[in-house]
């Protein structure tokens, strides 16, 4: 399993990659580099890997997972509740593909504002 390295803000966190067709694609694309956006506690930006749908994919995730979204062939951060979630669930705005988990409290990202860069690399 590969880890990465997540730094947004002020804000660095590691995480841990599955061995999926996506992921393998995001570590071939390292180091990316973009501007976040929050939506709720998600933060997302287009990275240049495209991917479809991969068996599995959902719009409910955990809390802590990192995800692509292919409509906008984005990088996802699950850190809460978005504003489709119901409660007690942490929901993208249609399926994606899950790539990982982050290491430690992914809460932290709370603190990352709207703009913010993000950097992924190899960790």
């Amino acid at each position: 399993m590969h880890k990465i390295t997540i730094t947004a803000g002020s804000v660095t966190a590691e995480a841990t990659l599955k061995d999926t067709p996506t992921a393998n694609a995001l570590w071939e694309a390292l180091p990316i580099k973009g501007r976040g956006n929050t939506w709720g506690e998600e933060i997302y930006f287009s990275i240049p890997v495209r991917a479809g749908l991969e068996p599995g994919a959902d719009e409910v995730v955990e809390l802590g997972d990192i995800a692509y979204w292919p409509p906008g062939s984005a990088f996802c951060i699950f850190f809460g509740s978005t504003p489709v979630s119901g409660p007690g669930e942490v929901r993208a705005a249609s399926p994606v593909n899950v790539m990982g988990k982050l290491e430690g409290d992914p809460k932290v990202f709370k603190q990352v504002p709207n703009g913010a860069t993000v950097t992924i690399e190899r960790a």
